[in-house]
């Protein structure tokens, strides 16, 4: 049976204002990579959208954003270890800059998946993988973030579009509940 979480059950790992000012440096840092190119945006659903809304509004290029939806948890505390591919569609990237952006890294299974993906069906100009958070204690690929805002532990995370059964993604800040 999972057990159901409170957002009493939350502590607090990284507070809203930190999470806010890193990505403005990450933005700042992307806009010096791509010195005004145009920039293709792949924004992974549902658990980064948040970061990526967030993150655009930083970016001084003219920008294309595109969302897909992939999905590795269940209702558990961890990764089932089986991307699934809930809606892949995207433009033709042939020839394009091209950022991915996920809510976290665990086990790099999703991530190594996308990029495969996109190796396969695309010839891009450029392909970087952008994190907002990278769990390199539970990583099974050897897939390492282009950029990522920040590193953290074996924590089970919610808040700011991470979600535990569908909640908590309307946190503002990330918090970590101990399973």
């Amino acid at each position: 049976m999972i057990k159901m979480i409170t957002e009493s059950d939350l502590k607090v790992l990284i507070p809203e204002d930190e999470l806010q000012h890193r990505i403005k440096l990450l933005g700042e840092e992307l806009n010096k990579f791509y010195n005004g190119e145009e920039l293709y945006v792949i924004s992974v659903l549902k658990g980064s959208v948040m970061f990526t809304v967030d993150l655009v509004k930083h970016l001084k290029m003219p920008l294309n954003m595109n969302f897909i939806r992939l999905s590795s948890y269940g209702s558990g505390f961890t990764s089932t270890g089986k991307v699934n591919a809930v809606d892949i569609s995207l433009p033709d990237l042939n020839d394009k800059n091209v950022l991915i952006v996920e809510d976290i890294i665990d086990t790099g299974l999703t991530a190594k998946f996308l990029i495969d993906f996109m190796h396969l069906n695309f010839k891009t100009k450029t392909l970087k993988f952008c994190s907002l958070l990278d769990k390199k204690e539970t990583r099974k690929t050897e897939i390492q973030p282009d950029y990522h805002c920040f590193e953290i532990g074996n924590q089970f995370v919610v808040g700011y579009g991470l979600d535990y059964d569908g909640f908590y993604r309307n946190l503002p800040y990330i918090g970590y509940v101990e399973v």
